[in-house]
């Protein structure tokens, strides 16, 4: 059984990206009483879990790692996930932190001691207390599982794409998969060299324009390894291009006119069956849900023993999917590909600020609302990265990490600096940030598209995407600006507005 200490500074929930980010600049700055916790056994969050065939980035190598840990050894313009994997676990080795990590730690319930000023963290390990509690758990990490009458008691194997059953062999079995999103646009083409039938289950049709993926040459490994100032232009160049989308996704949807004819172009390509064509072109404005990328998914649509089925799901029974029209499909595997918990992180629940109120009982009447994504007014002293608002539809989500990052140390040091024990962003602060976020939502191609997704959440609030540059939302959070915060005085009762 794992010993952790009952006390540190800063307590980091999570190993992904954000987790092992906070943890490296945590030592760096100096900030080396620190605890990392990671409810599973590895560091890499979902480059850890989600290992199913053709799992791989949609965002460009060169923008998909820290800008203060480059790596020279991609093999490729988009990285598959055990080269990203890879990656996450040399730089937490080479780091020196992973002495202050803790694996196969879950996170079972946080409460903010009001009088202490401090939180106190339950574990299946013990229970920890700390100053700071950061939370980089990430938007994507609990699964969503559909609600499907009679799926629990399917006879057959059963397992979301997140949590991939190596152990089962596909070949020459009947599969069935359930939605069409990036996992699933991914793992078809896989499965269906393989296995004997696969029925491909959609409820929307989504945008999928070509991938533009190569594999790198030699030369340029070379150069990434041995000339640094290469890999720079290469990541400067890539991060440019993808700002340059911002604008359709914001502003002017019409200036993605280009990127829906190669979307329709890509359609035309790879499937010769003009009804099936129809069946796959999506109905709403592109970017309104996430756009997808790949060169095999339609070609795979298009093959004999494959099958998309666009009628509703009625219900599952032992063996078989039955869909509205009362069509009865046997199925050996069922694949749920229905992505993630992401408008109502289930972390939420456990983390309880002043007054005993749960994150979750805040945004039950609102929806995810935050400061500047980082912070939440009655929970002092926590701090989320890749919280509210922060996703992105065009860019890597590394970039944001490490804005809000940087912001997190700024506080810490201005904790340390001003002998503050608690911080927390004022209710009219917070209120502002996020009225200015769903004004500038509602011109959005999110709003505007005339589509249902997971960005929006049962109010109907787009709570998880950044609706500008994020160049901007890095100047945004280059400072903690302590003028936007309550603070307490150590061994003080008495709240100093700043």
């Amino acid at each position: 059984m794992q010993t952790l200490p009952t006390a540190v500074t800063h307590l980091v929930v999570g190993a992904g990206f954000a987790g092992l980010g906070m943890a490296i600049r945590l030592d760096e700055a100096g900030e080396t009483d620190f605890l990392v916790i990671e409810k599973d056994s590895d560091v890499g969050g979902t480059w850890r879990a989600n290992t199913y065939p053709g799992a791989a980035c949609d965002v460009p190598s060169q923008l998909y790692s820290f800008s203060f840990a480059p790596n020279p050894d991609w093999s490729r313009s988009f990285s598959p996930q055990p080269e990203i994997h890879a990656y996450l676990r040399r730089v937490a080795r080479e780091s020196g932190v992973l002495d202050r990590f803790a694996f196969d730690t879950v996170l079972e319930e946080a409460r903010y001691d009001e009088q202490a000023q401090r939180w106190v963290v339950r574990t299946n390990h013990g229970e920890v207390t700390a100053t700071t509690l950061i939370s980089g758990s990430g938007g994507l990490s609990e699964p969503r599982l559909p609600e499907i009458d009679g799926i629990e008691g399917f006879q057959g194997e059963l397992f979301h794409s997140a949590r991939w059953d190596h152990d089962v062999d596909l070949t020459g079995k009947r599969v069935a998969v359930i939605g069409t999103g990036a996992s699933s646009i991914q793992l078809v083409p896989e499965v269906a060299k393989v296995a004997g039938h696969v029925d491909v289950y959609q409820r929307t049709a989504p945008y999928v324009i070509p991938r533009n993926d190569r594999r790198y040459t030699r030369l340029e490994r070379l150069l990434f390894r041995h000339v640094p100032a290469v890999q720079k232009v290469y990541r400067t160049a890539t991060y440019w291009a993808r700002e340059s989308y911002v604008p359709a996704f914001t502003w002017k949807p019409r200036l993605a006119t280009p990127a829906r004819r190669a979307a329709l172009l890509n359609i035309a390509r790879g499937i010769p069956d003009p009804a099936l064509r129809e069946r796959v072109t999506p109905d709403y404005a592109i970017g309104c849900k996430r756009i997808l990328i790949s060169n095999s998914y339609y070609p795979a649509l298009a093959r004999d023993h494959v099958d998309l089925v666009t009628d509703r799901i009625a219900k599952v029974t032992g063996d078989a999917v039955v869909t509205v029209d009362g069509v009865e499909r046997p199925v050996d595997v069922l694949v749920v590909a229905t992505g993630f918990h992401t408008t109502e992180q289930p972390i939420a629940e456990r983390i309880h600020g002043r007054g005993g109120r749960s994150l979750s009982q805040v945004w039950a009447d609102t929806g995810m609302a935050s400061y500047k994504g980082t912070t939440t007014h009655g929970f002092p002293n926590l701090f989320q990265l890749v919280g509210a608002n922060t996703g992105l539809g065009h860019s890597s989500m590394v970039f944001m990490i490490e804005s809000q990052i940087a912001y997190v140390l700024d506080a810490i040091a201005s904790m340390g600096v001003n002998r503050y024990a608690a911080i927390e962003p004022r209710r009219d602060a917070q209120d502002a940030w996020n009225r200015d976020l769903q004004r500038r939502m509602q011109r959005t191609v999110w709003s505007t598209g005339g589509c249902s997704s997971w960005y929006l959440d049962d109010h109907g609030r787009n709570t998880t995407l950044w609706p500008r540059t994020t160049y901007t939302f890095r100047s945004l959070l280059s400072r903690f600006d302590v003028d936007a915060y309550d603070v307490e005085a150590a061994r003080s009762d008495e709240r100093i507005s700043s």
